[in-house]
């Protein structure tokens, strides 16, 4: 398989790049770095980044961002942040990703347990990754050309443990593999329009 991962350096991506590169062609597209640049808040900066992969048979995002902050501290502008980015920017790679898709291809995107159980400071973040579980769910009625899309949200993981730990008091970290495996059955399953949900 041709498979494209945006984000494919990070905590989460490593992983998932190292998995998938031991039986398929893996191409990495991140902001600064990877195979391809891409900023996904700029669908046009997307699209250069389609045309320069050509067609695929599957596309993962580990990217996005949103702002955290106290909710009384959170301007509107804050919000668009993750509006921008990890919202749109994953609604904009699946609108045009999927005519990039050879027949019966997948669309995995990422959110996050916060989605369903929020803690302090993440009313933009929440927000955020709960419109993309809704997304993911209508969109996936409608894609064509075999196309599946799910979502895989993760609590938070062992490698990001020590830097995240004092958000998430009393939460159980989700190991490397089982946050690979997530996007292993996106990818490799049968499934479409599932929030796939990892959080302990």
């Amino acid at each position: 398989m041709k498979i494209l991962i945006i984000g494919g350096k990070g905590t989460i991506g490593n992983k998932v790049t190292s998995h998938f590169s031991e039986n398929n062609e893996v191409i990495i597209a991140g902001r600064t770095s990877g195979d391809v640049t891409v900023d996904i808040v700029d669908s046009k900066s997307i699209e250069n980044m389609f045309k320069q992969t050509g067609k695929l048979d599957a596309i993962i995002c580990i990217a996005g961002e949103a702002k955290w902050a106290n909710f009384k501290d959170l301007t509107e502008e804050d919000y668009h942040i993750g509006l921008r980015s990890k919202l749109m920017g994953q609604v904009n790679l699946v609108r045009l990703g999927q005519d990039f898709l050879n027949p019966s291809g997948s669309i995995t995107l990422s959110t996050g347990i916060l989605a369903d159980d929020p803690v302090v400071k993440t009313a933009s973040a929440a927000m955020v990754n709960g419109g993309i579980h809704s997304f993911v769910q209508a969109a996936a009625l409608e894609i064509e050309n075999g196309t599946r899309l799910n979502v895989v949200s993760l609590g938070m993981v062992i490698d990001a443990y020590e830097k995240y730990k004092d958000y998430f008091p009393g939460h159980n970290p989700v190991s490397m593999e089982k946050a690979v495996n997530a996007y292993v059955r996106s990818v490799m399953g049968k499934g479409n329009g599932e929030v796939i949900r990892v959080y302990n």
